[in-house]
């Protein structure tokens, strides 16, 4: 940025802060999120930090000021290790607290206890008389893998339970004598007989991720993005020497013992007794309103804590009464997390890509200035189509609010207008594929455009990297940039050359030494045999995700009946509508698909599905989600109604029961009432399930 621009941003960014600043103090009103506000002083302190000749006595920044693995055994867990339901407000948090107080009026009788929510790996750490003897990951919740070597590297974590002195017995007894069992709980401080399970999570602080880093830069390694990936990585590596490098810390939750506890918020006290790490923050709070407070204290403190967190979770206190509320799907009632807000910013949007994937669709994304989000560096956020991007009025050059939640996709969810300078272009989708030059074309009643090219090679390059992807086969090490370094070397084409490749083909490619082609062969061999839902995904049919391909596993059970089907039967499917019908149909008749489905079977042996059919409250209903959820992420919502018994579908039709209807909601929102389908808000959603 030149200085003249620099000059122009600059105004425009105090003439707009200016007005926002007034809007919210006068006017008690904000037409963004304080977050995309701050976002805005940043850049502008920033710029003036570049060019001090231009800061003036009347700048905003010159007032007064008042975010299971392979080669792992697979261990059970003793008991389930449950999800948490998400709430994001204190109105939905005192929504949660009436429910609960429906089934039992005394529920909060002995408090809430507070815990913040770190932002890590959960981990079960089992201890037999004394000795750390397992640690164990999530995995699903009632599988985990065996990460104990890994676990011991960890120096939070004792590997003897630490033997409290009879003074501290005898004070932590005292204190306690009401909440209790003393003769269980002394007898257990005194000689540590018996199982002893501890849950908490496994994280790594911002200033080892950034030594780290440092590290790895030194020695020419990727660096790592944020400290939950960091720990999450860390904790799975096969080499404990790895684990250790990377100083991973450990704050405990949960108690998983018959000692004589009755109330949650002794774990704590307990906890640090037998030597364990507890945050200073957890809290025993005498109602909701002491909660918000806080929240507001460590909110306001986030940002100087040296781990990420993102928020708190409550429970009710008493542990009897917790486990007395029982449990819906994954979630036990009990408990809940109570979020910080979305992580929003703001920046610039310096151009207009267009992506083309393994159906040919051509995808329009938005590079844009480097924003901190969520604990990552977000420089991309996909725009969709044309009709999202007309939505949105984004023009390149505009200044635009990014939305990051957790996981969920950077988007970008406001332009701001009034930032323009009148040199914003409007983006217009190509008329050739930006890949292989060929036509590309808008199909009837389709919003996306496609190019005509069958054998392009993005489309080649999507269609690889989905069949080998977590969902699909799951051939761990197959990243996009091997995938394309295969198929630009010739030694792929299509799925099935995956499985004749060997050790040898990789010999003077640069970047594969003999151990990792030897491991890549090793992967790819060792997923010759595929569950059908798995199988039907990997295919990439176009409009058949991973919801109608478990659907359509569980009707046909059997590859071969899914290739003779008729469009008839197909379009019989609850939860399969014309549309995708006709699309597999077309994937099926096609002649050089056939050919490439026939080569790939010389290979893989396709077995039965995962999924067999469900029982439950909610069987024989068919759910379709429509645009993004505040309390949970799309995927557990979806994994909630299965659990009851649900098929969850991804398009609607007349035999659909129920459309949630989420923050931008698509095309199925308005499908779903033309057929006179029932919608659902997500409150209504999370009503049902309660």
């Amino acid at each position: 940025m030149t200085k003249t621009e620099a000059k122009e941003r600059i105004a425009k960014l105090r003439q707009e802060i200016d007005r926002y600043r007034y809007q919210y103090h006068v006017k008690n009103n904000l037409e963004i999120s304080e977050e995309a506000l701050d976002a805005l002083k940043h850049e502008l302190y920033n710029l003036e930090a570049e060019y001090p000749d231009l800061i003036t006595p009347d700048s905003p920044t010159q007032r007064v000021a008042g975010e299971p693995a392979k080669g792992f055994k697979k261990v059970q867990h003793q008991t389930r290790m449950l999800s948490l339901e998400d709430v994001f407000s204190e109105e939905e948090a005192e929504e949660w607290l009436a429910r609960i107080k429906k089934l039992d009026s005394r529920a909060d009788e002995d408090g809430l206890y507070a815990e913040v929510k770190m932002d890590g790996l959960a981990c079960s750490l089992v201890y037999e008389n004394s000795d750390l003897v397992l640690g164990a990951t999530r995995g699903d919740g009632t599988t985990g893998e065996d990460v104990t070597m890994n676990v011991r590297t960890i120096e939070a974590i004792p590997l003897k339970l630490r033997q409290p002195s009879d003074r501290e017995i005898k004070t932590f007894i005292t204190k306690h004598h009401q909440n209790i069992d003393q003769n269980k709980i002394e007898k257990f401080l005194e000689n540590h007989e018996g199982r002893f399970e501890v849950r908490g999570e496994v994280f790594m602080t911002r200033s080892n991720l950034k030594k780290l880093n440092k590290k790895l830069k030194k020695e020419g390694e990727p660096e790592l993005a944020n400290p939950r990936n960091a720990a999450a990585g860390g904790l799975r590596q096969l080499d404990p020497k790895i684990v250790a490098e990377r100083k991973l810390s450990f704050f405990p939750w949960g108690v998983v013992a018959d000692i004589g506890l009755k109330l949650q918020s002794q774990e704590d006290d307990l906890l640090s007794l037998l030597g364990f790490p507890t945050n200073p923050y957890n809290k025993l709070c005498k109602s909701l309103s002491e909660v918000r407070k806080l929240m507001d204290k460590i909110e306001h403190e986030r940002d100087k804590l040296d781990y990420q967190i993102d928020g708190v979770v409550i429970s009710v206190n008493n542990n009897k009464r917790h486990s007395d509320l029982g449990i819906v799907g994954k979630t036990p009632r009990g408990s809940i997390a109570w979020k910080f807000a979305a992580e929003q910013g703001t920046t610039m949007v310096r151009d207009i890509k267009v992506s083309v994937g393994r159906t040919g669709a051509l995808t329009p994304v938005a590079v844009m200035d480097p924003v901190q989000l969520a604990g990552t560096t977000v420089t991309h956020a996909t725009l969709h189509n044309m009709d999202e991007i007309e939505r949105l009025d984004v023009r390149i050059g505009d200044t635009v609010i990014v939305e990051k939640a957790g996981d969920v996709i950077p988007k970008i969810i406001q332009v701001l207008p009034r930032m323009r300078t009148g040199k914003e272009k409007k983006f217009k989708m190509p008329e050739k594929c930006p890949i292989c030059g060929s036509d590309v074309k808008r199909k009837q009643n389709e919003v996306a455009i496609f190019c005509t090219n069958p054998k392009c090679f993005a489309q080649e390059l999507a269609r690889l990297s989905h069949f080998v992807s977590r969902q699909a086969l799951d051939i761990r090490g197959l990243g996009e940039k091997i995938v394309e370094t295969l198929i630009q070397e010739g030694l792929v084409s299509e799925s099935a050359d995956l499985f004749t490749l060997k050790p040898g083909d990789f010999d003077g490619l640069e970047g594969f030494g003999d151990i990792l082609s030897k491991k890549l062969v090793h992967e790819i061999q060792s997923h010759r045999k595929v569950e059908l839902d798995r199988f039907i995904y990997a295919l990439g049919i176009r409009h058949v995700g991973f919801e109608t391909a478990v659907l359509l596993s569980r009707h046909f059970k059997s590859l071969d009946k899914l290739r003779r089907a008729s469009l008839e039967e197909l379009d019989e499917i609850e939860g399969i509508g014309t549309v995708v019908a006709q699309s597999i149909v077309d994937y099926f008749n096609d002649k050089d698909e056939a050919k490439r489905l026939d080569n790939l079977l010389d290979y893989v042996e396709v077995r039965g599905t995962r999924y067999a059919v469900r029982t439950g409250p909610l069987a024989g209903t068919s759910w379709v989600f429509t645009g993004s959820l505040e309390s949970m992420p799309r995927d557990e919502a979806k994994e909630k109604v299965r659990q009851l018994g649900a098929d969850v579908s991804e398009s609607v039709s007349k035999k659909t029961t129920y459309v949630v209807v989420g923050a931008d909601p698509g095309s199925k929102a308005e499908k779903a009432k033309k057929l006179g389908v029932e919608i659902l808000s997500e409150s209504q959603f999370l009503k049902k399930l309660s």
